[in-house]
């Protein structure tokens, strides 16, 4: 007989083969990683399902596109309200009535904003605000909690696949929404919504339950489900060096993105003007032109995303790891930027762009994810909180305060925009060094104190 020790380890079923095509995944890992994927991809789902209500609310509206520019900003000032509020919910709450509760609330909303909507209330503006809050705070909730239910060697081996979840349900959302707005209009997208957020709940409550039933059969008391702690959301990143330097580096992330959208929208905009100019494109065209333009680019832009998240992010991960692979974006970005300030041509900075996004949304997106692996339970709830919301939303409103005051006040153009794209590069590279560095000594940290 075989003794335990050299036992043959238990075979893979067929659907743990298949997702080895993707990431390296181990017996029994399976049905939690699916049911994850299935969740996030709803939650998505719902997010870009709202997504054209969003729009066609605010812009309805007297002054619609300056009061959408406003609105982003005032999304920070929404959030540095809310999340301190999540983080009270959190210090009283265990992790399953936390989550139950804050998504209940904002599939709640969705019926309200229906209602007023249909009696020609302007709601605009407050659903802005609204969604704003719902897409930083949910996802960040959700990933939270995959942070919480797997180790740092299990994160970093399936939070690929779960990504993927949340990419194609970016794609879904959108392409779904599209479909329906034409056959129900716009308002009743929002009752669409709720539903998909419903069933997204009550599989989070399935996935919870069933890894209550695992702890029990193991005889796991570490991850029971109590509150999570009683500190202070943004006093957790003030007090935190590795805190600090991840909110850094998301900060500068996003202020980097939001300037390198201007950069390629000038430039589109420039072409066109120049093709109308030129007598290459009719004048009542020019949008066209440029909707078109847009349509192609993401869609090349989501398709090349999903590729690299499916067959490439967890090799990246597996044989360079977490800190070498954070530092893999700001280089594509350092070097898409140089190319829109030394080639400003559409042709070349549309492509340009088009990898860094595909990186961002595949890569970047993944292994931020990660970085919480080795922090504790109350900074993975409530520190994410206002790194995933706050911080992210703080840097896309510093981002178009420079725009603001570089077009206004001293003419600069899409080369100097892309020059300070260049040296914000450069700071962000740093910060990923060291954020890097400071990522893997907690990691050792973390995986010696059960022996400590």
């Amino acid at each position: 007989m075989s003794s335990p020790a050299t036992a043959a380890p238990t075979p893979l079923g067929p659907v743990d083969r298949f997702l080895r095509l993707f990431t390296e995944v181990r017996h029994g890992e399976a049905p939690r990683l699916l049911l994850l994927t299935l969740n996030v991809f709803l939650i998505l789902t719902a997010y870009y399902v709202m997504k054209p209500v969003r729009e066609a609310l605010i812009l309805d509206q007297p002054g619609g596109a300056e009061l959408k520019a406003y609105a982003y900003a005032a999304q920070a000032l929404v959030l540095a309200i809310v999340v301190p509020l999540y983080g009270a919910l959190a210090t009283k709450l265990p992790r399953r009535r936390l989550i139950n509760l804050v998504t209940a609330f904002f599939i709640a909303c969705l019926p309200v904003f229906f209602l007023l909507a249909q009696a020609k209330v302007e709601v605009g503006v407050v659903f802005f605000l609204w969604i704003g809050v719902f897409s930083l705070m949910v996802i960040a909730q959700f990933w939270a909690y995959a942070n919480d239910v797997y180790t740092p060697d299990e994160g970093k081996r399936l939070f690929a696949v779960i990504a993927f979840g949340a990419s194609s349900g970016a794609v879904f959302g959108s392409w779904i929404s599209s479909h329906l707005i034409r056959s129900l209009g716009v308002t009743p997208l929002l009752l669409a919504a709720a539903v998909v957020l419903a069933v997204s709940l009550m599989l989070f409550n399935v996935i919870d339950l069933r890894d209550a039933t695992e702890r029990r059969r193991n005889h796991d008391a570490q991850k029971e489900d109590v509150p999570i702690g009683d500190g202070n959301a943004f006093g957790l990143v003030l007090r935190n060096r590795y805190l600090l330097l991840v909110a850094a580096l998301i900060f500068v992330l996003n202020w980097v993105n939001s300037a390198g959208e201007y950069i390629l929208s000038s430039i589109v905009k420039h072409a066109a003007d120049a093709d109308v100019a030129a007598g290459r494109l009719a004048a009542d065209d020019e949008g066209r032109f440029i909707g078109a333009f847009y349509a192609d680019y993401f869609g090349i832009v989501n398709v090349a995303g999903m590729v690299l998240q499916l067959f490439v992010v967890s090799r990246v991960v597996k044989y360079l790891g977490v800190p070498a692979s954070l530092c893999i974006l700001p280089v594509v970005s350092l070097g898409s930027y140089a190319i829109a300030a030394l080639v400003p041509v559409l042709g070349i900075v549309r492509w340009a762009k088009t990898a860094e996004n595909a990186v961002d949304y595949s890569l970047m997106n993944t292994v931020r994810q990660m970085l919480f692996l080795p922090t504790t339970r109350e900074e993975k709830y409530k520190a994410k909180q206002v790194i995933d919301s706050f911080v992210v939303r703080a840097g896309d409103v510093l981002s178009a305060a420079a725009v603001y005051l570089g077009t206004t006040f001293f003419a600069l153009g899409v080369v100097q925009f892309a020059w300070m794209n260049v040296a914000l590069a450069l700071v962000w590279l740093t910060l990923a060094v060291l954020t890097g560095r400071e990522f893997a000594r907690r990691l050792a940290a973390k995986q010696q104190a059960p022996a400590a």
